[in-house]
């Protein structure tokens, strides 16, 4: 079969859908009459003809202008989902739903049947007219040279990446840092004073990579410009306050006890000299290398498997696997810039979270507690700045707790599952 005939027959199929559709709406209409307004209730038997007459000559018109539409692909119809009720007509024992069913479709003005045209429906949302062999979908933070090759832009590629959400005041505290990361580590600051040509003094900061938008916090950084398609290439992702003290910490020995003990998602251990030292999970012990349960207060945990006992780490100085971080982006909410609830919510990203979730004691550090960012809110009905941006940790906090709530039980609810019989997370 030719090439002309095959487009033919094509074409000769789509108009029969279309006669069939718009035949088909019509009829509907008549369905739903007789279920909902019974012709035979009219006032005047002048009207129940009427309308029978008028739905006789819609139906053929119907039939009629459904011949002369330019043609489209049956395989792209789209069927709506079905309602929770059925509506049946009593009289022809059909649904009255399946008929809804069948015409409400999506009518695509391409024609994807031309084999002309490309067309892939596995390709991401709004690709499928790429091939996909010329797919991009990932990116990363590589520098790239202005010239030359390509292919020989990188000489090296760093296998993982360390954030820090800095004011220039730190400076000294964040070139120490520093320095505990290897050239595997791609470095990436996030300035929430608006400085950034104030770090050249540090040979390192002419490589990194340097974003600035005044007084924005780490999480509102990550959400916009971490992307897991952007940081893709990097096994390890680190999103790290700027005040840690790191006398005691190497990063790349820091992984080798990641990968030994199967941590997606974990912290170094905090030195117990360390400032707001809340939760005994994240106290470095001196008998292991890794710890990934504790017991906390009488009363704090429901579950020794769940947050705070196990499963959990603090959002100061948290580390994500590539797989896990591509989970916990999304789960970051757009408008809750503190991240405070986030460190309780972690463990819905990994199974089984009480075993991928821990704290390295081998290579701990020290939260100084130096004032940064939580300084730089407005002072209001005589409240220091500090207070304002606390209040707002806090009510973020009880927002976050308050949808992740509400999603939990909407899905449940969804699949006819009993939230009462359903563990907490």
């Amino acid at each position: 079969m030719n090439f002309e005939e095959s487009k033919r027959k094509r074409n000769l199929n789509r108009r029969f859908v279309h006669i069939y559709l718009l035949g088909g709406e019509s009829f509907c209409f008549f369905m739903l009459c007789l279920k909902f307004g019974n012709v035979a209730s009219f006032r005047h038997p002048k009207e129940g003809a009427r309308l029978i007459a008028t739905i006789t000559v819609g139906i053929l018109f119907g039939f009629c202008i459904g011949a002369s539409f330019p043609a489209f692909s049956p395989s792209k119809i789209k069927l709506i989902s079905p309602f929770d009720t059925y509506l049946w007509d009593k009289n022809s024992g059909h649904s009255i739903q399946r008929i809804l069913n069948v015409i409400s479709v999506t009518r695509e003005v391409e024609n994807h049947d031309d084999p002309s045209k490309i067309w892939v429906s596995s390709n991401p949302h709004g690709a499928e007219r790429l091939p996909p062999a010329i797919l991009a979908a990932e990116s990363d933070l590589f520098p790239r040279r202005l010239f030359g090759k390509p292919s020989e832009d990188l000489t090296t590629k760093p296998k993982y990446l360390v954030t820090f959400t800095v004011g220039q005041n730190q400076k000294t505290n964040i070139d120490e840092a520093v320095k505990k990361f290897s050239e595997n580590f791609t470095i990436l600051l996030f300035h929430y004073d608006g400085k950034t040509t104030e770090w050249d003094e540090f040979e390192w900061s002419k490589r990194a990579i340097h974003i600035s938008v005044t007084k924005q916090t780490k999480w509102w950084y990550a959400k916009r410009f971490l992307h897991p398609d952007i940081v893709a290439p990097y096994d390890f992702i680190f999103i790290w306050d700027e005040d840690l003290g790191v006398d005691h910490f190497n990063a790349e020995e820091y992984i080798k006890l990641v990968r030994k003990h199967g941590l997606e998602i974990s912290q170094p251990g905090l030195d117990p000299s360390s400032r707001g030292l809340t939760w005994e999970m994240t106290r470095r012990r001196e008998d292991r290398e890794v710890h990934k349960e504790t017991e906390e207060r009488p009363g704090w945990c429901s579950d020794p498997h769940l947050p705070p006992c196990a499963a959990f780490v603090e959002i100061m100085a948290p580390v994500f696997s590539r797989e896990a971080w591509r989970c916990v982006w999304h789960l970051i909410q757009n408008d809750l810039i503190h991240g405070w609830g986030l460190d309780f919510a972690l463990q819905k990203c990994v199974e089984p979270a009480h075993e991928k979730i821990g704290v390295v004691d081998a290579q701990w550090i020290v939260h100084q507690g130096l004032p940064s960012l939580g300084n730089q809110g407005k002072g209001e009905n005589g409240k220091q700045p500090w207070q304002g941006v606390r209040e707002r940790c806090q009510s973020e906090w009880e927002m976050f707790r308050e949808r992740v709530s509400d999603a939990d039980r909407d899905y449940y609810r969804s699949i006819g599952v009993d939230t009462l019989n359903v563990t907490t997370h």
